[in-house]
């Protein structure tokens, strides 16, 4: 994946989750940490994200730390249907 802050091997830190992005739009490919809420599974991610003005279900990459210090979560897929952006 591109243009992302790979994970240290060494640790568990940074991982594959579910979450859900607060976010007005769809268009970006990395989150600060502060607008995802990380989720159990992805029913759940899909269900809350309904539930909330200008929220998305996804699978997400991260915690990793940029070289600004934000910990930022990476796209790896968004999980519900495309709504506009």
């Amino acid at each position: 994946m591109r243009g992302y802050v790979p994970p240290d091997p060494e640790t568990s830190v940074s991982g594959t989750h579910y979450a859900i992005i607060q976010a007005p739009h769809r268009n970006r490919q990395r989150f600060p940490a502060g607008i995802v809420e990380i989720v159990e599974d992805p029913e759940t991610a899909i269900r809350q994200a309904k539930d909330q003005a200008n929220c998305h279900a996804a699978q997400v990459l991260g915690p990793s730390k940029s070289s600004e210090g934000q910990y930022l979560y990476y796209l790896i897929e968004w999980l519900d249907s495309p709504g506009p952006t």
